[in-house]
């Protein structure tokens, strides 16, 4: 029997549209119905997040910034989780050596050391969920995008690490190489460093502080309701939805899902733009009835 349902949002509940389908939609309101908590979990942030799904009249909870930031049902923050500051200027310094462009979410918002990096790297990352797509119109897009989403820029990441008020809650560098030009800085931040760095695209690493994860964070939740975690469910397409995957007792990879995720879990739906995420969902509310 399935009690909490926890689903990723990019490559899972989002479509290559970044939107919510109206299939999907009604899966979470039908297994809302029922009785069955849903829960989102994402890399993003809240702000950047909680429009996409109340758009659609959906009220839940949100696990937001892989675990680093959670909100309840009425955008109240219950936990947050930072990076400490020496553990931060230590991942400036490497990265900025590799000559990669990073950003740094904080309680206050995103922030950006450059505008035009930005709209390059989310070109790139529109390019690639649209392969039909010109670069020119993913460039024109992410400009839109970009304008829309509140982000606070800066000439210099030190006025970051010198403002007290802010918390750092995660970093996300990015590479036209993939992840094998990420590999290296990757493996060189792990060794000296205690954090948790996974990935939700191709092009970039997440990093966070070591309890800032899915997992723990549905755990948590789990617990706050007295429900065990053989009744929890979970749904994901990339490296950053590992840790939520292995602990809950149902795990959905999606069809789009990388080769690593679908080894970990124990079962598989259709793509994120075959609205995956309703088809599992309605394959356990059947399971819930019988």
């Amino acid at each position: 029997m399935i009690s909490i349902i926890a689903s990723d949002m990019d490559g899972t509940l989002l479509n290559e549209q970044m939107q919510i389908s109206p299939e999907n939609a009604a899966a979470i309101k039908q297994a809302q119905n029922a009785g069955v908590h849903f829960v989102v979990a994402t890399g993003r942030e809240y702000k950047e997040a909680h429009p996409l799904v109340e758009t659609y009249g959906i009220e839940v909870p949100m696990i937001t910034l892989n675990g680093a930031a959670i909100f309840d049902v009425d955008g109240k923050p219950l936990d947050m989780v930072p990076i400490t500051r020496t553990s931060t200027r230590l991942m400036m310094h490497k990265l900025n050596r590799a000559g990669l462009y990073f950003e740094i979410t904080t309680n206050e918002g995103v922030i950006s050391n450059s505008r035009t990096r930005r709209i390059e790297t989310l070109s790139q990352l529109l390019e690639h969920l649209n392969p039909e797509t010109p670069y020119k119109l993913a460039v024109a897009m992410a400009s839109a995008r970009v304008e829309l989403v509140n982000i606070r820029y800066v000439d210099d990441y030190q006025e970051v690490l010198d403002d007290n008020r802010l918390k750092i809650l995660k970093i996300v560098a990015f590479a036209n190489g993939g992840q094998k030009e990420l590999q290296p800085i990757k493996e060189a931040i792990e060794s000296e460093i205690d954090i948790t760095i996974s990935s939700s695209f191709e092009n970039n690493i997440e990093i966070n502080s070591p309890r800032a994860q899915k997992g723990i964070a549905l755990q948590h939740y789990a617990d706050e309701l007295n429900i065990p975690m053989s009744q929890v469910m979970a749904i994901g397409d990339n490296l950053n939805d590992a840790s939520m995957l292995k602990i809950a007792g149902i795990s959905y990879a999606m069809g789009n899902a990388t080769p690593e995720i679908k080894q970990i879990t124990n079962h598989l739906t259709v793509t994120n733009n075959e609205n995956g995420v309703a088809k599992a969902i309605l394959e356990q509310l059947a399971q819930n009835k019988q």
